[in-house]
């Protein structure tokens, strides 16, 4: 998964000489001799730099920041409890929607791993593996074990973890400032091939300052890190 460095081009040695001219005087004048030099840039591409990538007690991070998708996953035992930063986004974006007449609610923050596999469990005898795996992540690849994702919704239950989300004022106010707060649409849509997971317009990943890089990008995290 992880975007390899491209080495189509090789650089030989140094710069390519593709011209040299040597003018002389006279034998008396050999210590003013001048050279004339051309050389030919050497071509390397379009090199894009690695991710910088570091797995610190079994926890992966990508240029700082963590990551668990389908393919990175969690120590069962990781168990930070939802991050005191995304309680602080969060409360204060609601806060801000609710002056503005919006009404959110929070659904889901922290899960164990313990709690994830009972969802996923259920999922599974409900709609079968394939299905599950659409909508649902397996124990230990989900990022509400991370402590820094939550599920929204409004207040509307029918609109409460819902396709529909994506249709109420709610959304549409929030997926153009959640940045703001630090959080970014973690499973975009139009971007199942790529995040593995249906489009859900209530699921936000506090990812603090890269946010607003992110979201201008209009990129999925693992296309903004190149690991996708």
């Amino acid at each position: 998964m992880i975007r390899k460095l491209l080495t189509g081009t090789t650089i030989s040695a140094a710069l390519l000489m593709s011209g040299c001219s040597i003018t002389l005087d006279d034998e008396e004048t050999r210590e003013h001799e001048t050279f004339f030099k051309q050389y030919t840039p050497a071509d390397v591409g379009d090199i894009q730099a690695l991710p910088d990538i570091e797995v610190i007690d079994g926890v992966t991070y990508v240029d700082g920041i963590l990551v668990v998708n389908k393919e990175i996953p969690l120590p069962a035992d990781y168990n930070p409890g939802l991050q005191q930063e995304v309680i602080d986004a969060y409360s204060e974006m609601f806060a801000d929607g609710a002056e503005r007449g919006l009404d959110f609610t929070l659904v889901s923050d922290f899960r164990t791993y313990d709690y994830q596999a009972g969802l996923y469990n259920n999922y599974v005898a409900r709609d079968g593996q394939a299905e599950a795996d659409k909508y649902s992540a397996r124990p230990g690849h989900s990022e509400h074990q991370t402590g820094l994702a939550i599920d929204v919704g409004s207040t509307d239950s029918a609109t409460t973890l819902s396709i529909k989300f994506g249709e109420t004022p709610e959304y549409e106010w929030m997926k153009d400032v959640a940045h703001e707060y630090g959080f970014i649409v973690r499973y975009l849509e139009g971007k199942e091939d790529i995040t593995g997971y249906q489009y859900e317009p209530w699921h936000l990943r506090y990812v603090g300052d890269a946010a607003e890089a992110i979201y201008e990008s209009g990129l999925t995290l693992e296309e903004y890190l190149g690991i996708d």
